[in-house]
């Protein structure tokens, strides 16, 4: 009995040590997994740093970007504004000779008491005037005795005619011209119509 008795208590103090050693072991392993996690959060901790630090230098790139740019657009704004500003001067300046010209033949007419000259000078400059145009692109309606075209012509009057087909224009009170392929004024004309009265 008593052997019995001993090998019950050794049984139980060998399942206190069991016991005990398990609980150690498992300290331990809560011990390493706790030394895992604090090593993962201090890794994803510097990471996270790395990060901002990166996300900061983009900031800063790209506010020095977004200065540049708006330094160029007002640069390239600037030079629009001179451009426009400025972007009819050799066109003037051709303008200007034929100022000179026509100053010149009032003058000339006014020396002489003559027309002849007047008109002579007048006739020379409005050539230079026309070539001036023609150079710029710009080109004279052809409207006289065509047919009427509501994208180049105005009408301001019809004409009775039953002899001219309907629609002809006959008569040009003021050119129109075209610049390049653009109606820039269109020509004012008059048109025959046929006649209301025909029977």
């Amino acid at each position: 009995m008593e052997d019995e008795g001993k090998n019950i208590e050794n049984r139980e103090e060998e399942k206190s040590i069991e016991q005990t050693e398990s609980i150690k072991t498992q300290e331990q392993v809560k011990k390493a997994e706790i030394e895992d996690l604090k090593s993962k959060v201090e890794l994803y901790r510097k990471e996270v740093e790395e990060e901002k630090k990166k996300a900061e230098e983009y900031l800063t790139r790209l506010k020095y970007v977004q200065a540049d740019y708006l330094n160029f657009r007002r640069r390239i704004e600037k030079e629009i504004e001179e451009i426009k500003k400025y972007s009819n001067e050799r066109f003037i300046i051709s303008l200007l000779e034929i100022v000179d010209e026509l100053e010149m033949a009032l003058e000339a007419g006014k020396n002489t008491n003559s027309i002849k000259i007047l008109l002579e000078g007048v006739e020379m400059t409005l050539k230079k005037l026309n070539k001036i145009l023609e150079n710029e692109g710009v080109k004279k309606i052809d409207a006289l005795g065509k047919m009427f075209d509501p994208n180049v012509h105005y009408v301001i009057a019809r004409v009775e005619k039953d002899d001219i087909e309907e629609g002809t224009i006959l008569e040009e009170v003021r050119k129109g011209y075209i610049m390049r392929d653009r109606v820039i004024r269109p020509s004012i004309v008059k048109v025959a119509v046929k006649s209301s009265n025909r029977k």
